[in-house]
């Protein structure tokens, strides 16, 4: 390794060595880059590696840090770069051993009693609660979730707020679950996944009423004093408002009905609803600036020492307070920990703002949660604010711009820059284009951080005088106009637009030209814009499956001239939803399943890519069917018995494969199946649960 550069040529060695000293003081912010690739490997490997195999990669990856600081500079930076690689892969996967607990093996319907420690909506907009310490009628402990999601449907009168189970609370139920459901598609969301590693191992439904079984005994203080001041803001503030303004104090979204959120979805208003950077951000500046601005009022600031440092302390205790009450989800604690490092930096006089605080802050939610490098929380929230730190960082004292101008500039800037910095991860993940999103965050951010925020701090520190309802109906005010821009943009026509799902390799590839352009000194930066183009081309010359099989074998889609033709007006109405928004196509069910040809009457037939695709759906069918029937795909709701001369996919043949996607290939169809032929730890239980 010392000798690495002996082996290339001289040109080379001398150029490598010349760009290596330009990034000097300016590396640390790749660290978490590595680090991310490593838990990116495990995540895209097709088997499960063994746990020998992972210790193994800790081990390497700490010898390679222990040889690196005697090497030559080139030499130690492949050494560290390669341990971090292997550090990530090692703690992705023993974070999912870590995580390990049963999933439901069997669909189950029955008696349900557990504790709440959940409360939120389903995106039906149904009331769901989260479970752990589950029983479940005839079902032994060992194969027993340790969580679980019901979601309470039929009874109206559960909908009201009085009657939601307080957490804490022991409830009995009956329902009925299932194991959580894998992707919809080949590539798709891994809800299967995700539910891993929230412990989650069944989620259902329930139509009966929910029967409290005991009282708290301890424990959950925090989560019950999260619902008791919820409860406490939606009475002075009823309605929509009085919710909004409790999921931005609390994080309890259950009381906010589905039109709200998405009006806010539809105007990239979204993120003023989910706790994280935005709103630790302004609470911290908040109380910073306040009291710093306290501590220089006579006679504080002749006994008082560093008024910067104190005000760092005050804000650091604010966002601690926050992040418990606010539940401390995913996207919280890694808002939180970007607060804290930039907190923390002020205190031992380093610059708060800079790339090495982003670094280790992104390097610290993936040490705790090696998972969140995949959902665009983690990704949007340090695409942005890299981008932003970048782009401030540059600017500074570059254009001499009036004091009165600075906030209003600060504003646009900061909204074009992060809308630029997280669309390409936005567009991949919600297939959304929201085209008055720039305008509704001009119009709606000062009020969320002049009013909302500095309202919502106010009032919790005079809730336990009593005096908080005059901040509370301020607060009001101000979300009453976000909702008030939300609702009116988003009614505007074309104000959104659909856009097709990428492939595997394009968000990879925007990603790494984004990376070399923020963070790469000098002229070298700009070879980063080869692979955003490279990302791009990807992008739009990519193709949609021309025939997708839900994994039930319920559904089928037909990609068509004129879009994706259903095979089904209802049923496996997710699938569906899911199917057309990575189609990037408008519409309901109904309208994708009216393009489904109906020259052959009743029979679900197809053609995708020149092959002929039948459904068939119920058990009788299934039975009435004479060999292919002239198809040479049949699909297949129900098991058809016997061997046929077709390619045939029934639910024992899915339980293998889950969804189904054949694309265009070389020689014809290629199949892409949603699970792999040696499945990872979250598809074991699934397997053996069909």
């Amino acid at each position: 390794m010392g000798r690495l550069l002996t082996l290339l040529p001289i040109g080379a060695g001398r150029r490598a060595r010349t760009a290596l000293h330009a990034q000097r003081g300016h590396l640390f912010p790749w660290a978490p880059v590595f680090l991310g690739l490593g838990i990116g490997v495990y995540f895209a490997l097709p088997l499960e590696p063994a746990p020998t195999w992972l210790l193994a990669c800790g081990i390497g990856a700490a010898l390679l840090m222990l040889i690196a600081p005697r090497l030559p500079d080139l030499p130690a930076l492949l050494c560290i770069a390669v341990g971090l690689v292997l550090l990530g892969l090692g703690l992705a996967g023993g974070r999912a051993h870590l995580v390990a607990a049963p999933q439901l093996p069997l669909p189950y319907y029955g008696a349900i009693e557990g504790r709440v420690v959940g409360v939120d909506r389903s995106a039906s907009d149904a009331l769901r609660l989260t479970l752990d310490t589950v029983v479940l009628a005839g079902v032994p402990a060992a194969a027993t979730p340790a969580r679980l999601r019901v979601s309470l449907h039929g009874d109206p009168q559960l909908q009201a707020r009085a009657l939601v189970p307080a957490p804490g609370q022991r409830v009995a139920l009956t329902g009925r679950l299932l194991p959580p459901g894998g992707p919809v598609e080949p590539g798709g969301f891994d809800f299967r996944r995700h539910a891993w590693f929230d412990r989650i191992g069944a989620v259902g439904y329930s139509r009966a009423p929910v029967v409290l079984a005991a009282q708290p005994k301890g424990g959950q203080w925090v989560l019950r004093a999260r619902m008791a001041l919820s409860g406490h803001v939606q009475r002075q503030l009823p309605g929509e408002i009085g919710a909004f303004a409790a999921a931005l104090m609390t994080g309890d979204r259950s009381g906010m009905g589905q039109a709200t959120i998405e009006a806010l979805r539809r105007t990239n208003l979204a993120h003023l609803l989910a706790i994280s950077g935005l709103h630790m951000g302004l609470l911290t500046g908040f109380v910073f600036g306040s009291v710093r601005l306290l501590l220089l009022i006579p006679p504080q600031s002749r006994h008082l020492g560093s008024g910067k440092k104190i005000a760092a302390l005050a804000a650091l205790a604010a966002a601690t307070g926050y992040l418990a009450l606010s539940g401390g989800n995913v996207a919280t604690q890694r808002a939180f920990i970007m607060v804290a490092v930039m907190l923390g930096a002020i205190l031992v006089n380093l610059r708060a703002l800079s790339l090495r605080a982003v670094a280790l802050a992104a390097m610290v939610v993936l040490g705790l949660r090696p998972e969140a490098l995949l959902g665009p929380g983690f990704q949007m929230s340090f695409a942005a604010t890299t981008a932003l730190v970048c782009v401030f960082g540059a600017m500074r004292g570059a254009l001499p711009i009036p004091p009165w101008a600075r906030p209003v500039l600060a504003l646009v800037l900061s909204s074009a820059v992060a809308s630029v910095a997280t669309a390409p991860f936005s567009l991949a993940h919600f297939n959304l284009v929201s085209r008055y999103g720039l305008l509704a965050n001009l119009l709606a951010v000062p009020a969320m951080g002049l009013v909302a925020v500095p309202m919502a701090v106010l009032a919790a520190i005079l809730l336990p005088f009593g005096l908080d309802g005059v901040a509370l109906q301020l607060m009001g005010q101000g979300l009453r106009w976000i909702l008030a821009i939300a609702r009116t943009i988003s009614s505007w026509d074309g104000a959104v637009g659909q856009i097709v799902a990428p492939g595997p390799g394009v968000l990879p590839s925007l990603s790494l030209g984004g990376l070399l352009l923020l963070l790469w000194q000098g002229r070298g930066r700009w070879a980063g814009l080869a692979p955003i183009c490279l990302g791009v081309g990807l992008w739009a010359l990519g193709e949609r499956p021309a025939l997708l099989i839900a994994e039930s074998g319920a559904l089928v889609g037909v990609m068509t001239d004129k879009g994706r033709a259903l095979s089904r007006p209802t049923g496996e109405g997710f699938a569906a939803k899911i199917w057309l928004e990575n189609d990037g196509q408008a519409g309901s069910q109904a309208e994708a399943a009216a393009l489904w040809p109906a020259s052959l009457g009743s029979q679900r037939r197809a053609l995708a890519a020149g092959t002929e695709v039948l459904h068939v759906t119920g058990e009788r069918q299934a039975a009435a069917l004479e060999g292919c029937d002239g198809a040479d795909i049949v699909v297949s709701s129900a098991v058809l018995q016997g061997t046929r001369d077709c390619l045939v996919f029934d639910p024992e043949r899915l339980e293998e494969t889950g969804a189904v996607a054949l694309r265009h290939g070389p020689g014809g169809l290629a199949i892409q199946t949603a699970r792999s032929s040696t499945p990872r730890l979250w598809e074991r239980g699934a397997r053996r649960s069909q």
